[in-house]
């Protein structure tokens, strides 16, 4: 993950620029089919700590080529972000101080300003040379074992407490009070208010002697875009959008020969790596509204849970292998084979208007039979082949 993340990065900057970086990561579809990708399990919390750790390993090497740096994470790094922010300030010129400040400020505000129910315990921090910044945080609910992912964005921001976020990803239950809506700006200043004319003690003594009963604050939360995933972990149909999925393999089936005739020459390389290439060129070059299905991204190279199948290596590695090739030349001023990929997706585009291909169950199916040829892993081991293991069946999923 450290590695394709690292590269599926440099060739967005190469080809969008690290604003446009900033902004997809901004984006909650987006970072989710991006992690699913990278073979991470395509609807578990921990894509985002993943994700945030994968692009901090492997970007950290990378950061003065591409002015892209990487903050924080989990848990203890959470609480070491603003050092960081004011390390990277010192050494690249920028005000690492009001980073830190605004590190802070933006916990402070989806732990305090937003009670949705869910305790903050990751915090990543992503800051380009020029001071632009995005922010991914993740909270947890431990009663309901579910996770909530809040998305800020530099561009655009004029207020901390004013609507700031970009996006805030996850179910919606019971009452939530959020201090950081438009709307609450009348309940802000009245506490200001209170808080002067009365006092911390004062305002205490009343608030026991309410009644209990509560008024619910009328009108409903502002349209963001919310991405809520189901409680199954198996990749099931209603999961992913098969007119794109099967526009995806069928211009890696009609693209691939023509674009990359001497790449299928090498040892190691076929079809199966084009199809992986032709999701990782929509996650580079796709539009917003093409992430709206983070399930599909998962045929790429399964995932660590087996679902929707294992991660087969062999081609996860010649996924890695072509596109670092393809940066490497783009940097030299040859971009032939970055707009190979790019017209990998643009052949999607167009096909699936018409195209009809399998169900998903015989495309599992398939991916599943010939796991063990492409050196397919799960974090249950190394699959065996199916024939060798004779009572086993490893078509089992980590749910039974």
């Amino acid at each position: 993950m450290t590695k394709l993340g690292a590269i599926i990065t440099q060739a967005i900057v190469i080809e969008y620029g690290r604003e446009e970086f900033l902004r997809r990561l901004a984006h909650p579809f987006w970072f989710q089919s991006f992690g699913c990708v990278m073979g991470m399990d395509w609807h578990s919390s921990g894509i985002t700590t993943s994700v945030i750790g994968a692009l901090k390993r492997g970007l950290a090497p990378l950061s003065s080529e591409l002015g892209i740096h990487v903050c924080g994470g989990r848990g203890r790094n959470s609480r070491q972000t603003p050092d960081e922010l004011i390390a990277v300030g010192n050494r690249v010129g920028i005000d690492g101080d009001a980073l830190a400040t605004t590190s802070r400020l933006v916990a402070k505000v989806d732990s305090a300003a937003v009670q949705d129910g869910f305790d903050l315990y990751l915090h990543g921090f992503v800051v380009t040379d020029d001071g632009k910044w995005v922010v991914v945080q993740q909270g947890m609910n431990a009663d309901r074992l579910q996770a909530r992912r809040y998305h800020w964005l530099s561009e655009g921001i004029t207020s901390f407490v004013d609507s700031p976020h970009a996006a805030i990803e996850g179910e919606g239950k019971g009452e939530i009070v959020n201090l950081a809506d438009r709307r609450a700006a009348t309940s802000r200043s009245t506490q200001l208010d209170l808080l002067a004319s009365l006092g911390p003690d004062r305002i205490v003594r009343e608030v026991i002697v309410m009644e209990p009963e509560r008024k619910i604050r009328e009108g409903a939360q502002p349209m963001l875009p919310h991405l809520i995933m189901p409680t199954h972990h198996d990749v099931r149909e209603g999961d992913v959008n098969m007119k794109r999925l099967h526009a995806t393999l069928a211009a890696a089936a009609d693209r691939g020969p023509k674009d990359f005739e001497n790449l299928l020459l090498i040892p190691g390389v076929g079809a199966r790596t084009v199809k992986a290439l032709a999701m990782v060129a929509e996650v580079v070059h796709g539009a917003p509204c093409r992430f709206s299905d983070p399930a599909r991204y998962s045929l790429a190279h399964g995932g660590k849970d087996r679902h929707p199948f294992p991660v087969p290596l062999k081609i996860y590695d010649q996924t890695i292998r072509v596109m670092k090739s393809a940066v490497t030349k783009a940097r030299l001023g040859r971009d032939e084979e970055l707009q190979a990929l790019k017209r990998l997706d643009d052949q999607a585009r167009q096909l699936e208007k018409y195209v009809t291909g399998p169900d998903l169950k015989e495309i599992v199916a398939g991916e599943v039979r010939q796991s063990h040829e492409w050196g397919g892993r799960s974090v249950f081991g190394w699959e065996g082949a199916q024939q060798d293991a004779p009572g086993r069946d490893v078509r089992r999923s980590s749910t039974d």
